[in-house]
């Protein structure tokens, strides 16, 4: 289970399969190889399959609590630098699709092509909230809270209310490219979203990148690629789409 420096991160990482770089965006709430663990088998046998925890999450370190999508995004090319990898294919979900089209409009040459699921082209706040610590409390939900005390427990280091405020924040605020930086993402695009996922939709994505591949998920939620969802189905598409 390895670290790595990246700027003022202890960053930790789970590597699988050889080949041509593809690294995994996990979701708000996730951590690496949690939001994937579908793909694992499938994806690395043609891949070198890259689950890193991000800031703020799961087992990467750090002296600050703070984070954002946004940072997050110059945390993965940072990494890719440290790992002496120029350029990956991106696959993201939810919290990490923001991440993936930050990272294909900042940092176009660091971005073979970019996969996302239940992204969005906007922030939708409108539940954000009822996860924030107090709301988790007067609801008496002790298991969301011990399952964030636990699962991110190196990040946070017990101080799971800052960690549920930051999450808050950035459901909030995040995605918020501005359409120069959507003009900006030239990469292959493939965007899924459930027919019935409340955080984006296809139409939206296909909007801000006319050029992008689409997929609506008939029957699908948020997690489509979830295992129990529509995984296999998901998975061979995304594998023809990375191979063209």
């Amino acid at each position: 289970m390895p670290y790595i420096e990246v700027n003022n991160l202890n960053m930790f990482y789970e590597e699988f399969g050889r080949g041509e770089a593809l690294l995994f965006l996990h979701s708000h709430f996730s951590r690496g190889l949690l939001a994937f663990a579908a793909q694992i088998q499938p994806f690395s046998g043609s891949y070198r399959c890259l689950f890193p925890d991000f800031r703020g999450h799961g087992r990467t370190m750090c002296d600050s609590l703070e984070w954002n999508s946004r940072m997050i995004a110059d945390d993965m090319a940072d990494f890719m630098d440290a790992l002496g990898i120029p350029a990956a294919h991106l696959f993201g979900y939810s919290c990490g699709a923001y991440v993936g089209c930050y990272m294909a409009a900042k940092y176009p040459e660091k971005v073979k092509s970019l996969v996302t699921v239940g992204g969005g082209a906007y922030p939708r706040a409108e539940s954000a909230d009822s996860f924030l610590p107090e709301s988790l409390l007067e609801k008496n939900d002790t298991k969301f809270i011990e399952d964030m005390k636990v699962r991110h427990k190196e990040a946070h280091r017990g101080d799971w209310q800052t960690y549920l405020r930051m999450t808050v924040a950035d459901w909030k605020m995040h995605p918020s490219l501005t359409d120069e930086e959507w003009a900006a993402i030239k990469c292959p695009a493939f965007f899924i979203n459930g027919e019935n996922d409340p955080f984006g939709t296809c139409a939206e994505l296909k909007e801000k990148v006319p050029s992008a591949r689409v997929y609506e998920v008939k029957g699908g939620g948020h997690r489509p690629h979830f295992v129990g969802e529509q995984a296999k189905e998901l998975n061979s598409m995304i594998l023809d789409f990375l191979a063209c």
